[in-house]
């Protein structure tokens, strides 16, 4: 279903928005995702990427990454282990807490992360390219909603 509203949602409508967005946003993200891990080179894993993609913030602890990611902290431990390996990631004791670990991107990590995004990016422009203009323009703001509430949803990890 495809609505752009030319005045604010109220009442019953905007609650059907809401339930609307809230049953199909992660299939629909999911299914997108997928299909680009599909077609994009196999030289990063997802979660090799989704890992580079965390450090790409800021050094982080394994414990923080496991979190984010979703894996146990075991499990974090030998994908940075790998990722260190490949020259991707350093791990550093953090200099205000000498017991802490930190793991941080390399200039290698950064070319890897930044080679698996061009590889997305031309999958994707390749697609939107055929897109009407109104598609076009309703994916452009669709995408600044979801970094919004991506926003909001880590805000609230934080708390």
């Amino acid at each position: 279903m495809s609505v752009a509203p030319s005045s604010p949602l109220t009442g019953a409508d905007r609650s059907a928005a809401i339930d609307a967005v809230a049953t199909g946003l992660v299939p629909a993200t999911s299914r997108v995702t997928r299909l680009l891990l599909r077609r994009a080179p196999r030289d990063v894993s997802r979660s090799e990427a989704g890992v580079l993609g965390l450090l790409s913030r800021g050094p982080r602890r394994i414990t923080e990454l496991a979190d984010l990611e979703g894996h146990a902290q075991p499990t974090m431990t030998l994908l940075v282990k790998r990722l260190e390996q490949r020259g991707w990631v350093a791990r550093e004791r953090d200099p205000a807490d000498g017991r802490v670990v930190l793991v941080s991107l390399t200039t290698a990590g950064t070319a890897a992360l930044e080679d698996v995004r061009a590889a997305y990016r031309r999958i994707l422009r390749d697609h939107l390219v055929a897109l009407p203009d109104e598609q076009l323009a309703a994916l452009q703001i669709a995408t600044e909603a979801l970094e919004s509430l991506l926003d909001a949803l880590q805000q609230g990890d934080s708390e």
